[in-house]
């Protein structure tokens, strides 16, 4: 029997997954990707797959590849969805298929606790803060039970915690096989069992940042793998992006400093003046920072000459030569002490890499890249490709080249262009040549869900359209007693319209206002879900950024999305000022090649944050005049879901009414 076969055995009803799976429900579409899969395994290639929600597309792919007998690699777009898979629905499906089947899940070093660096923020001197000092000793109680030391697993810790740093390894502070507790190391552990696994779960930043310095092992482990998935996959070439080209922040040379005087002080006392060479290395990339000055949050600057646009040339230079003088001095004074202790030659190393950088920076941008710096409250000098395509066609595509069997590549998603060819995601992923397969979602979306957008309006641009915003959203997510979902596409827009809300609703206590940026964002997610269970005030989430996908929220704790404005890309962005300028030297059109399919791609990723199951019910609202009155508009609305739509207030209000009023039965039309 052929895979292709057995597949569709599998899924058929009355099958396998229908016998054994509780709430399995065979789907036409779904059978029809795990059959493409399965084709795709045995000859070898790429398909890339559009798979609509609500198609089942994890069981689609793990199917065909758990039962065709080869090592597989699966790649997700976040460490959330590595332990879904990891944890849920690869051991169940491994058990319905009766394989044994040896799987690893592998992560980057900062998701393991290293025992070295724990060790040593105990005895750091200035570690006095009385909350950080009780966090830290539930990590050490937490170290004594954990086997794989993966901080997933430690309740209660805050992602932006200053622990995380201090507990975990990098590559740049890794002692190797010089560490004292390298037989117990956490990393490493999880490197071995991946290497005899047969079926290994990582993630898109792991995958490339190990395609670009080859550092964590999936280099070695990629020649005997036969079948790689990368899941969400429209997230692939932005995360390529960040790990193929190189940077420098300020960050790592302030970790440096502290990294420098607690070593030296530990192991080389009296040899150097520590304190000072650590002040003086943290002084000078505070000096960095200070010649940039005063510039909004989250500001990219493009770097095209000697340096980043709005800064003095000559300021910059003397700010990174000082910087440059200093690590030198650094080096010599490790060099000096080196021998003494693996940390200090560790230390050593990381200064050299410091300087090789910013040998680099002070060279021209590399053609076909390009540069520029991010501004915060550190700064991250930055040189990228414009895409992954050359990556992807000489270390995934052309690996296999002259080999008895190609590799299988399956790239999924639910998003992943506005159009039949799905040029949005295979032109810069370089999969032009790839198989194509879009299977549409089983969703009734014109029973289900409708789409308004509302006329009376300002436009996007006006100073008053967000206090507009946040004045529906008042009295609609009134209406339903919260349930409602604000997705924004700039930090200026968030703020603006959660005050606004926050100015209405917090004393009253009607409605809970959760923002972006003031909680965790699985702490905002769980209270969201809760609603209004155990007597608390309904939610508006206020989100930008990362909100507009992977969150599920499925049934009636979720039933209105409001979008503030349509999410073009931001012009004056150093990466779309490079990509628009390589379209137009191409003599393409930037506005229907680029603009276009990005604005399209993210508005349905974030209504896609409406509709979860089949019995959803829920209205998207975009906030955005041009979508019903610019003839591009109509193009934007194609690449949604086929909602109902909804063209006055009157209908928005009978809309919101019939969501109030909850049903037993299947959904009845808004």
């Amino acid at each position: 029997m052929s895979l292709q076969d057995h597949v569709r055995e599998t899924f058929a009803p009355g099958g396998l997954l229908s016998r054994m799976v509780e709430e399995f429900q065979p789907r036409s579409g779904q059978t029809d990707m795990a059959e493409a899969v399965a084709r795709t395994i045995e000859a070898g290639g790429a398909l890339v797959v559009e798979a609509g929600t609500g198609i089942g597309k994890t069981f689609a792919y793990l199917v065909p590849a758990l039962l065709s007998g080869t090592r597989v690699l699966i790649s997700t777009a976040t460490k959330t969805l590595q332990d879904q898979l990891f944890a849920r629905d690869l051991p169940r499906l491994l058990k319905v298929l009766g394989l044994p089947l040896r799987s690893a899940l592998l992560k980057g070093r900062a998701s393991y606790l290293c025992l070295h660096r724990l060790e040593e923020a105990r005895q750091q001197a200035h570690f006095t803060d009385p909350v950080l000092l009780r966090s830290l000793a539930r990590i050490e109680q937490w170290a004594l039970l954990s086997s794989s030391g993966d901080l997933a697993g430690l309740p209660g810790l805050d992602e932006r915690s200053p622990l995380i740093p201090l507990v975990t390894s990098s590559r740049e502070n890794c002692l190797g096989a010089q560490c004292p507790r390298l037989r117990s190391c956490h990393v490493n552990q999880a490197r071995r069992e991946a290497l005899v696994a047969d079926v290994v779960v990582i993630n898109h930043h792991l995958f490339f940042a190990d395609l670009a310095i080859r550092e964590s092992g999936i280099a070695e482990l990629l020649p005997a793998v036969q079948t790689m998935i990368f899941d969400e996959a429209h997230q692939l070439n932005e995360t390529g992006v960040q790990f193929l080209g190189r940077q420098l922040t300020s960050g790592q040379v302030l970790d440096f400093a502290r990294d420098l005087l607690t070593g030296g002080l530990q192991h080389a006392r009296g040899l150097c003046d520590w304190q000072s060479l650590a002040s003086e290395t943290e002084r000078a990339a505070r000096d960095l920072r200070l010649v940039v000055g005063r510039m909004p949050p989250g500001a990219k600057l493009r770097w095209v000459g000697a340096a980043p646009e709005q800064i003095n040339p000559a300021d910059w230079q003397e700010a990174l030569a000082a910087l440059q003088a200093v690590c030198q001095r650094v080096q010599e004074a490790l060099a000096s002490v080196s021998e003494a202790e693996p940390d200090l030659v560790r230390l050593g190393e990381r200064v050299i890499g410091f300087l090789a950088q910013l040998d680099f920076f002070a060279a021209p941008c590399a053609p076909e890249s390009v540069r520029w710096l991010d501004v915060g409250t550190q700064l991250r000098l930055v040189e990228s490709p414009l895409d992954i395509a050359d990556t992807v066609r000489a270390r995934l595509i052309n690996a296999g080249e002259g080999e008895a069997a190609r590799p299988a590549l399956i790239f999924t998603s639910a998003t992943l262009g506005a159009e039949a060819s799905l040029r949005w995601f295979t032109e810069p992923c370089g999969l032009g040549d790839a198989e194509i397969l879009r299977v549409d979602s089983p969703f009734d979306y014109a029973l289900q869900a409708a789409l308004y957008v509302p006329l009376h309006l300002s436009k996007p641009a006006d100073a008053a359209h967000s206090l507009q915003v946040a004045e529906l959203v008042a009295g609609a997510a009134l209406a339903l007693g919260g349930r409602t979902l604000v997705l924004t596409t700039t930090l200026r827009a968030l703020r603006a319209i959660s005050e606004a809300l926050q100015r209405q609703f917090d004393e009253a206590g009607q409605l809970t206002i959760l923002v972006q940026g003031e909680q965790p964002k699985h702490q905002l997610m769980e209270r969201f879900r809760r609603g209004t269970q155990d007597g608390g005030a309904g939610c508006v989430l206020v989100a930008s950024a990362s909100f507009w996908e992977g969150v599920d929220v499925p049934g009636e704790a979720l039933q209105l999305v409001v979008i503030d404005k349509l999410p073009f890309p931001p012009p004056n962005d150093p990466l779309v000022q490079a990509r628009a300028n390589r379209l137009e030297a191409a003599g393409r059109s930037v506005f229907n090649d680029y603009f276009m399919p990005e604005a399209a791609i993210a508005l349905k990723q974030g209504a896609g944050r409406l509709i979860r199951r089949e019995s959803d019910r829920g209205i998207l609202v975009v906030c955005d005049t041009r979508l019903a009155r610019m003839g591009y508009g109509r193009r934007l609305v194609a690449a949604l879901p086929p909602m109902r739509r909804m063209t006055s207030e009157a209908e928005f209000g009978a809309a919101l009414a019939a969501l109030t009023r909850t049903s037993t039965t299947a959904p009845s039309p808004l």
